[in-house]
């Protein structure tokens, strides 16, 4: 966790584990991704290409909310531009997760600052990283709550 906080940490991650996790991830019904058993809680969504209609797969750290949402947030390491999909997202919000081996049917709704400001305490307690991910970059980083349909 702590080398994925580094920029080189970024880096390597998206250049390998967010390519191989889902696929790992699915096969193993949740108990496995590429750096062994996973140290934070995960999920695989998995949305519709706002350009291509093909189903685009993402691996990412999420909270599982008590009310049965999962909480996910697009920091993308920090970087200046936000993730695709969250593009894919805001363009078709129904998607798909997979967690603990159970796939299901999530519409996705983004956080206000309200909503932000009070969940950001929990996700940084789950994910230490994101508050690495918040200093580096002045971009707005969105939040949405993925509740199952």
């Amino acid at each position: 966790n702590r080398l994925s906080a580094t920029r080189f940490g970024g880096w390597l991650t998206r250049q390998t584990a967010a390519k191989l996790d889902p696929w790992i991830y699915r096969r193993t019904n949740g108990r496995w991704v590429l750096a062994g058993r996973p140290t934070i809680p995960q999920l695989t969504l998995t949305t519709t290409g706002r350009k291509s209609g093909r189903r685009r797969e993402v691996q990412l750290a999420a909270l599982h909310d008590d009310d049965g949402s999962f909480v996910v947030v697009a920091s993308n390491f920090g970087q200046e531009h936000h993730p695709a999909w969250m593009y894919n997202l805001e363009a078709d919000p129904r998607a798909w997760v997979l967690s603990d081996g159970v796939e299901t049917e999530v519409e996705a709704t983004s956080l206000g600052a309200a909503e932000k400001e009070e969940i950001w305490p929990r996700l940084h307690e789950i994910v230490p990283q994101f508050r690495t991910y918040l200093d580096r970059t002045d971009r707005d980083i969105r939040i949405f709550r993925l509740t199952p349909v």
